[in-house]
């Protein structure tokens, strides 16, 4: 099973993919967390560059590739195989991000990013999807303070420096990928207590869990 967390800057999506994957971890699960960027080696360097405020010579365009290309290296050496041994696979970003940034966000050829996504991820397909959904202006407040209680401003904050125009269209990517794939996507309210969200996160796995039908070896579906 493949389980993805989405949402903006400062939505808690990465605390609650950790608490998630302790939480399957002690039930007996065998789990593998990983995010992306940086969830392979390649991508580890790719997300130096990806995310660092330095790198401002870096074109829209060259952002979307490299973030494909951290995706293919991901699958392939990451995903695919830890799912080829059954485990539950939890990923901090995936697929809906590359839309919600690079697609909505930065309005780089949205229409193209579905088929390179599917490309990209060679049909590996999430079978559950939690977006953590903030205000945006909430959200970029919470991440900018954590990258300065972390002293990460330049080495991880390239996209809290964005104005809020932009986080406000990455918001409503997710709101409006949400309504599009019900069946795929989970809308949590991240303003709730972080008790709250994992209790509501742990129900809905477990309820998909039950179901025991899982189609991350290759979603059909229509990813736009």
């Amino acid at each position: 099973m493949l389980i993805t967390f989405e949402g903006i800057e400062g939505s808690g999506k990465s605390t609650q993919a950790e608490l998630l994957e302790g939480n399957l971890r002690q039930r007996g699960l065998a789990t593998l967390l990983s995010k992306e960027p940086g969830g392979s080696p390649l991508g580890r360097d790719l997300r130096r560059i990806l995310l660092d405020t330095a790198s401002t010579d870096l074109t829209q365009e060259a952002e979307l590739f490299l973030y494909l290309a951290d995706r293919a290296q991901h699958v392939a050496q990451v995903v695919a195989p830890a799912l080829a041994r059954g485990r539950v696979v939890i990923v901090d970003r995936y697929i809906d991000s590359t839309l919600a940034y690079q697609g909505r966000g930065r309005g780089v050829h949205p229409e193209a990013i579905p088929e390179l996504n599917r490309i990209a991820s060679r049909g590996v397909y999430p079978d559950l999807t939690l977006v953590l959904d903030v205000d945006a202006r909430t959200g970029l407040e919470r991440a900018r303070g954590r990258n300065a209680a972390n002293r990460a401003q330049q080495s991880e904050g390239r996209f809290e420096a964005e104005d809020l125009a932009f986080h406000q269209r990455v918001r409503q990517e997710y709101l409006r990928l949400a309504r599009a794939h019900p069946q795929r996507i989970r809308l949590v309210d991240g303003s709730d207590t972080p008790e709250g969200i994992q209790g509501e996160i742990l129900a809905t796995v477990e309820a998909r869990l039950a179901e025991g039908r899982f189609e991350a070896s290759g979603y059909q579906g229509d990813e736009t």
